[in-house]
């Protein structure tokens, strides 16, 4: 099997095979993928089995709850919240410190859990009920959706550990109380920038163990490949756009290097994207994967839990969360 290119030369993979039962179907894909993910750390996937209506549903959704009276969506302000979920306004998020807030508002949502959960109880940092908007059918939409796209990332993290060489199950252990992500973006046109230097997202790695990035076609979505260049992830039809995060890095002692990207506002017209951000359990133990090191490269990191390494990034991106 040889991977498509895309026009910014990210390579489009194939995963159909990582569904069979049959071991040996699995390797060719895990190949393609480790050849991207030491490359650039960026591809995209087809083959999947999301397909676009499922898509238009889920964000036809998040669209009506951005399309909201301001006053409605901070009824579920996610600075109010003490287990990061809601709704984010724009310039909530910077992601670049050296940039004004980011030009985007956000929903963000996790594994709902209600008041009598044990580590609700136990008051366990980013385990709570989620904050949803008052729109008829979105918390049985959205969390369905939740639970498939993991499933998605369980599939793509299959062939990443055939890759690395390791069980093609060990991730699942880890995955099953995740502290995942699913988010919604909506980036106003150009003409919405309150600042010459502002942009939709700044410049910025991803905490987490990889992400699974629905785009629509307005396209913004910019990588900075090895040479540090930056080049566009063309939307491409019915595919995601795969990226390794730093909780990936460090566990695979930087085999795999997460890879800095941003989205910047160029079109007169809105733009809507959903990241799934596969997180696993918040107590998985992130440390350096058996076959990723040796004489010559020891670990680099010191372990650390999965959790803990999230609630670090937070503080660094949103103020709300240095003011706690």
């Amino acid at each position: 099997m040889t991977p498509e290119t895309s026009t910014a030369d990210i390579p489009l993979i194939d995963i159909a095979p990582l569904y069979s039962e049959d071991p040996s179907d699995w390797v060719d894909v895990a190949r393609h993928v480790d050849h991207a993910c030491q490359r650039t750390g960026f591809f995209y996937v087809k083959g999947h089995t999301i397909d676009t209506s499922t898509m238009n549903d889920v964000v036809g959704m998040a669209k009506q709850l951005f399309a909201q009276p301001m006053g409605e969506k901070l009824k579920i302000d996610i600075t109010q919240s003490a287990h990061h979920r809601g709704y984010g306004a724009i310039a909530t998020e910077q992601l670049d410190p050296s940039l004004p807030g980011d030009c985007k508002e956000t929903f963000d949502m996790g594994r709902h859990l209600l008041a009598d959960d044990p580590d609700v109880l136990a008051e366990k940092p980013l385990h709570g009920p989620n904050r949803y908007p008052d729109i008829d059918g979105f918390q049985a939409t959205m969390e369905t959706h939740y639970w498939r796209m993991l499933e998605l990332g369980k599939t793509i993290l299959k062939g990443i550990a055939v890759a690395l060489g390791i069980a093609p199950d060990y991730f699942d252990s880890r995955f099953t109380h995740p502290i995942s992500v699913l988010r919604f973006i909506h980036y106003p046109p150009a003409s919405a920038l309150s600042q010459d230097n502002q942009i939709g997202a700044g410049a910025h790695t991803d905490y987490g163990c990889i992400t699974i990035l629905y785009q629509d076609e307005v396209g913004g979505l910019q990588v900075q490949n090895r040479q540090g260049d930056w080049i566009d992830a063309t939307p491409i039809p019915d595919t995601f756009v795969i990226n390794i995060g730093d909780m990936m890095a460090r566990w695979s002692n930087d085999r795999y290097t997460s890879t800095p990207h941003r989205v910047v506002n160029q079109a007169q017209k809105d733009r809507y994207a959903s990241p799934f951000f596969v997180e696993p359990n918040f107590d998985t133990n992130i440390y350096c994967l058996d076959g990723c090191s040796d004489q010559t490269s020891p670990p680099k990191y010191e372990a650390i839990s999965a959790g803990e390494y999230l609630l670090s990034r937070f503080r660094d991106t949103y103020a709300y969360r240095q003011k706690r």
